[in-house]
């Protein structure tokens, strides 16, 4: 990411929501209705600083698409990740603490997920977004090729890669590798994609 920022391919930009709340103290979370442990984000505040961020956007003369961090949103896929980097603009909305208002979910574009697991906020999970857009944007990758061979691209698990040495505790590369048969190198690999997949994730065979 920092290479990218560097080269002017990507731009990240962190806003401080706390900042749009109103009053002396800058409270932007509040106990439930109903009752309940925790607090949650006030609606106002948050979209607040949705808006804020829109404008800034405008500005510039894009339309950013606006993205809630959220364990009921749509699973993060190398797919999805591909989608998003074809967007000029993305709005991560990271909530804390026991959410945001439900009523948040009316004023953003997308919900994602990360995965089945909780976190304390959604700021990691906006950082592994960012990191996994990021590098399908064209020239931020050294090898054009990379993305496109590695695990989930083809909806399979990456095959196994090796080098030097060439045996390490018993352990050898395979022969296919080294007599310079690239169309058997393209074959070994294609087969070892689909063992490792049918082995350790066989639902990517029933998602296709």
């Amino acid at each position: 990411m920092g290479r990218a920022r560097a080269a002017g391919l990507a731009d990240l930009r962190v806003m401080d929501i706390r900042e749009h709340a109103p009053g002396k103290h800058r409270q932007c979370d509040d106990s439930p209705y109903g009752g309940g442990a925790g607090m949650v984000m006030k609606v106002n505040v948050v979209d607040a600083a949705i808006q804020a961020a829109r404008e800034q956007d405008a500005e510039e003369g894009s339309q950013a698409k606006v993205i809630l961090m959220s364990p009921a949103g749509r699973p993060l896929t190398q797919a999805l990740a591909q989608e998003l980097s074809q967007e000029k603009h993305l709005i991560l909305v990271c909530g804390h603490y026991e959410g945001i208002d439900a009523r948040i979910e009316s004023l953003v574009d997308d919900e994602i997920s990360i995965g089945d697991f909780v976190l304390t906020g959604g700021e990691l999970a906006a950082l592994v977004i960012v990191d996994a857009v990021i590098r399908l944007r064209p020239g931020v990758l050294g090898n054009s090729a990379s993305p496109e061979e590695e695990s989930f691209s083809e909806g399979l698990l990456e095959y196994p890669q090796y080098t030097r040495p060439r045996s390490y505790k018993g352990q050898d590369v395979p022969e296919v590798l080294l007599n310079g048969n690239h169309a058997h190198i393209d074959a070994w690999r294609e087969q070892q994609s689909l063992q490792r997949t049918r082995a350790r994730r066989p639902d990517l065979l029933k998602q296709n």
